[in-house]
């Protein structure tokens, strides 16, 4: 069973409680992103598998749960090698709060890497990853795809789309 930390409106944890509960009860905790652009700076989204929360949803490069007792580097790095199997150096980039219309407070970790693969993706979690100019992703949110909550915010806020 995994636990996650319980955070107050300052990120201070203030308990642990299994992921499920935290869920049901909508108790603040915490998230980390990766975005991983490539040389030429195209941003890398994955396509998310339909065996996950938000099925065929676009998502950031990498995602998930700080798990009790990680930092966010450390949950940013072990999501990494389990969604995408491999490794690659990260930077920090933007700390924000998220709150979605489930009603979900989260404080949410992002971080940039530069990385071309290979990837060997982990088919439980993530149906593809393909590489996209930020018009690209401009015109596939206008053309109604699918994305996770937590992506549109990330792009609205910090790349103006």
């Amino acid at each position: 069973m995994e636990f996650l930390d319980v955070v107050n409106e300052k990120d201070e944890v203030i308990g642990k409680a299994p992921k499920r509960e935290v869920w049901k009860r909508c108790l603040p905790h915490r998230i980390v992103h990766i975005l991983i652009f490539n040389k030429k700076g195209r941003m890398a989204l994955q396509l998310r598998s339909k065996h996950v929360i938000f099925p065929q949803h676009w998502c950031t490069s990498v995602g998930g749960h700080v798990s009790s007792g990680e930092t966010y580097e450390q949950a940013a790095l072990r999501e990494f090698e389990e969604e995408l199997g491999t490794k690659a150096k990260i930077d920090f980039a933007y700390k924000d709060f998220f709150t979605d219309s489930r009603g979900y407070k989260l404080f949410m970790v992002t971080f940039k890497s530069v990385f071309e693969g290979p990837f060997k993706l982990n088919p439980k979690e993530v149906e593809k990853i393909e590489f996209f100019e930020l018009d690209e992703i401009k015109a596939m949110i206008a053309k109604g795809e699918k994305f996770h909550p937590q992506l549109l915010f990330l792009l609205k806020k910090h790349f103006n789309v």
